[in-house]
């Protein structure tokens, strides 16, 4: 094992089961629901893209001396779950959960990589740039809504579905995982003061003889929480949808 901070084994083998299972789900939708060859082929290659990416994360847990399958064991419930409870029932359907869905949980991997080492953070950021994904997805919807503006109420309601499952989901593995939510709570504040409170929220569970974060550290992720809304705001907006309450 490499002195990587805590949290890092987490945050890579949630990452890469997200990967994986990117890949998976795209691969079958790509095949089910694309309405044309070309819709199904860049999918496909986007599908083909997730894969390459979770190779990355698998090299690297491999190289800290990792065992990946054991690393991402943890998250598989969760993330299964999510994809449970978001399977797209159309086209329209797909393509929001490509964007918006993936998008906002990618959101979630980026606040936890802001406080490891440069190595780390620059392979989380790698594997999750949007531009492919992005344009692929808004250039579609938005012909689409042209051709037929009913379908934004349905989509914007289906994209709400699919961020409060991803929220909620992300709460829970923050609150299972401890050594990811002290990373997530460093990663909300910069530099030295990030160092400090990452301390801080350690010596607090060894006080207290428990393994979760403070109530202090909570708030802080409440506050992550609501950046994640922000951006997935912005995202509906270039999808030419309303976020919603």
């Amino acid at each position: 094992m490499s002195d990587s901070p805590p949290g890092v084994v987490d945050l890579l083998g949630v990452l890469a089961y997200a990967e994986l299972t990117a890949f998976l789900r795209m691969a079958e939708d790509a095949a089910t629901l694309s309405p044309t060859l070309n819709d199904r082929a860049a999918l496909s290659e986007l599908a083909a893209s997730e894969y390459a990416h979770f190779r990355l994360l698998r090299d690297r847990l491999s190289w800290l001396g990792v065992d990946p399958e054991e690393a991402m064991a943890p998250f598989v419930a969760a993330i299964d779950d999510w994809h449970a409870q978001t399977r797209p029932g159309d086209w329209l359907e797909t393509l929001v959960k490509a964007y918006v869905g993936t998008g906002i949980a990618g959101d979630f991997y980026r606040e936890a990589a802001r406080h490891v080492e440069p190595e780390t953070r620059k392979l989380v950021n790698e594997v999750l740039a949007e531009e492919p994904r992005s344009e692929f997805a808004v250039e579609r919807v938005r012909a689409a809504l042209a051709e037929n503006p009913a379908n934004a109420g349905r989509l914007a309601l289906w994209a709400r579905r699919m961020v409060g499952e991803a929220l909620s989901q992300a709460h829970r593995l923050a609150a299972a995982r401890p050594e990811l939510a002290v990373l997530l709570v460093s990663g909300a504040l910069p530099g030295d003061a990030a160092q400090g409170r990452e301390a801080a929220v350690r010596e607090q569970a060894v006080a207290r003889g428990r393994g979760g974060t403070a109530d202090a550290d909570l708030v802080e992720i409440g506050r992550m929480f609501a950046r994640l809304t922000e951006q997935h705001g912005r995202r509906m907006a270039a999808l030419g949808l309303v976020p919603g309450p």
